[in-house]
């Protein structure tokens, strides 16, 4: 088996594997890294390829991948297939997806085929019957907190800067909206760097572990108004109104409820990139990934963008763009 790095858990993780397949010849690559903990190897034995996790138990649960994974697989939804398990040391042996991202697939050309194609895939993931899990709910105290991370980290970490007395106004409104929408499977993370391109041309869906019971609008969000690629406001709606129609198809929605979607979708959006913007930084700040400040423009614009368009937003859009610290990441 090839060394590829010489600390103890990959030592460890190499073990593990050698009691899997004791009689194949193996070798094992870095595939990748995420913003967590987590590193994923590349393990090939003879002609098979297969993808380890290695999620190192005081910083990662990954029962809840398991469960996640485990619950999705019986509604074919395109996770991969768990092979083997150590919980105890946190490692997963699990399909190979290949390592084309949706985000290096797009082209101008086939991005309207591929996502209808991520539509397609989160639909299926909100027909799910949540009734009976044990997700957790995504519910206003979690809501809260995740945009605390958007004071915190954005405005007084990065930009040294008070956040305004409005904000809690801005939160009861958001969580408000938030609440009126149908409850559904919320992957939490649905974008482009979380969707893979498998060789057959179908997708592949990761890092779903964090998944809730929460607003139906919440990953379409996530998909159209990614953090990582910009789309023009007019194809972005003619996505949305895919997403509507197959939505309805499929009863997620009804027809009256289709009529509140953009509205569902522009403020689930804002709390959504409020928390990106704190986590953004405290990836930085706390975590060393410096890489992911680059990203703060694009996310602001998206926030910027809502606060202009909704009048029970003003103070915050006020706030936002008289505020030169803040205008300067545009």
């Amino acid at each position: 088996m090839n060394n590829v790095t010489n600390d103890a858990r990959f030592e460890q993780l190499k073990s593990w594997v050698e009691k899997l397949f004791p009689d194949d010849r193996l070798t094992i690559t870095v595939a990748s890294s995420d913003a967590s903990f987590r590193r994923y190897f590349r393990l090939k034995q003879n002609d098979n390829s297969y993808i380890v996790m290695d999620a190192p138990p005081e910083h990662e649960d990954i029962s809840s991948f398991i469960n996640v994974d485990e619950f999705l697989s019986q509604y074919d939804v395109a996770v991969p297939h768990l092979y083997a398990k150590d919980e105890d040391n946190g490692y997963l042996l699990l399909s190979d997806f290949g390592d084309t991202s949706f985000l290096k697939s797009l082209t101008s050309v086939n991005a309207d085929e591929l996502y209808r194609k991520a539509i397609d895939e989160l639909v299926a993931m909100q027909k799910t019957n949540t009734i009976n899990t044990t997700l957790p709910d995504y519910d206003e105290a979690k809501l809260r907190e995740e945009m605390s991370l958007f004071p915190d980290w954005f405005l007084t970490r990065h930009l040294s800067l008070q956040a305004p007395k409005t904000l809690t106004a801005v939160y009861d409104f958001l969580i408000d909206e938030i609440k009126k929408q149908p409850s559904c499977f919320v992957h939490r993370d649905y974008h482009s760097r979380n969707l893979m391109m498998c060789a057959d041309n179908t997708l592949g869906i990761i890092d779903f572990q964090d998944a809730v019971i929460g607003p139906i609008t919440y990953d379409l969000v996530s998909l159209l108004k990614d953090c990582y690629i910009q789309w023009p406001a007019e194809q972005q709606q003619k996505w949305l109104n895919y997403y509507k129609e197959q939505a309805i198809n499929n009863k997620l929605i009804t027809t009256s409820q289709g009529n509140d979607l953009q509205r569902w979708f522009d403020l689930t959006g804002l709390q959504r990139h409020l928390k990106v913007l704190g986590i953004f930084c405290r990836l930085n700040y706390r975590d060393g990934k410096a890489n992911y400040l680059n990203d703060l423009p694009l996310t602001l614009h998206y926030v910027l963008e809502v606060c202009e368009r909704y009048k029970e937003l003003e103070t915050l859009y006020e706030f936002l763009t008289s505020t030169p610290e803040i205008m300067a990441i545009k």
